[in-house]
């Protein structure tokens, strides 16, 4: 659970079957702070005893993304991108299930919930579903025979306006997350993150409770 509204809405659907357990990943991300502080509000509201935080300084050391360093910069919104922005960390989402992984077999979980998203996203390739379900794959073959594990991405399909509308039915604390890439106070409202966010938010109809430092309006036009 990173914090931001994905994760978020992924709690909320998650803690309607499931006792939850949150993992949360610094990794030198430019908002890490304000991540887990946004990591452990939701964990709080949801009341999840279990939770674990863990350090992968190496992907921060490694470079190569906007989010770990500071000598590449943020790419502005444009919602009509269609290649990989700078904001991507190469192999991330495979670092973040490895732990999981670990984790889920020491304490005997079963489902791990993660908020990938593929339409609407930033274009990640971490964010598909074959990634997945070859991750699964992974699992069968790389964990104990009695283990039972299975990786779950609910909103994978789902556009981010739809994210929004199921979070409002399930009641979750969207006013607990944070989206933005590049402010830990209001959030800039200008790097995709933020863009993407917005527009979701729009395009439901709901208006996002968090505190902008520019709401711009053409986000809210495909």
């Amino acid at each position: 659970m990173s914090g931001g509204m994905d994760s978020c809405v992924t709690a909320a659907i998650a803690a309607q079957d499931y006792q939850l357990a949150a993992l949360h990943v610094s990794y030198g991300q430019r908002t890490q702070a304000r991540e887990r502080q946004a990591f452990e509000q939701i964990a709080d509201h949801y009341r999840i005893g279990q939770r674990l935080v863990v350090d992968l300084p190496a992907l921060g050391q490694m470079g190569g993304s906007a989010l770990t360093d500071p000598a590449i910069p943020l790419r502005e919104a444009d919602l009509d991108a269609t290649d990989i922005p700078t904001s991507y960390v190469p192999f991330r989402n495979a670092h973040f299930l490895a732990v999981a992984v670990s984790w889920s077999e020491v304490i005997g979980a079963t489902k791990i919930h993660i908020g990938a998203v593929e339409p609407d996203s930033s274009g990640y390739p971490d964010c598909r579903p074959a990634y997945y379900r070859a991750f699964n794959e992974v699992i069968r073959l790389g964990t104990r025979p009695e283990t039972r594990l299975e990786i779950v991405t609910p909103l994978i399909h789902l556009r981010k306006d739809q994210i929004v509308n199921k979070g409002v039915e399930l009641g979750a604390p969207f006013h607990l997350s944070w989206s933005c890439y590049r402010e830990n106070e209001a959030a800039c409202g200008t790097c995709d993150s933020c863009a993407l966010r917005l527009r979701a938010f729009a395009q439901a109809g709901v208006r996002d409770p968090i505190a902008y430092q520019v709401r711009p309006s053409y986000l809210a036009r495909r």
